[in-house]
């Protein structure tokens, strides 16, 4: 099996894939210990800075929460998509607990 080339691939972001006050159904992707409460639009922006990522936000509305959602973040795509949501997760908790 060979790896595929992630080169000029992008992952979306939508907040709830990180929030720890959703469930699994209501469209948290990463475990519940890795989630971060309530994560803003303007956090996952800044962690995925941080990170290198090349974000870029898109104002819509997403499907399971579409009367209060605000916009996703376009990410770089590095490793599974999964690994960039905990990378975005993690930098959210540093920042959240001031390093």
């Amino acid at each position: 099996m060979t790896k595929r080339d992630n080169k000029g691939r992008k992952v979306v972001v939508w907040p709830e894939y990180l929030d720890s006050t959703r469930t699994r159904g209501m469209g948290r992707r990463i475990p519940l210990g890795e989630a971060v409460k309530k994560p803003g639009l303007q956090e996952v922006y800044n962690a995925a800075v941080e990170l290198g990522l090349n974000p870029e936000v898109v104002e819509a509305r997403y499907p399971r929460n579409w009367m209060y959602s605000r916009g996703y973040v376009l990410v770089d795509k590095r490793g599974s998509k999964t690994g960039v949501l905990r990378l975005i997760a993690g930098k959210i908790r540093e920042h959240r607990s001031g390093r």
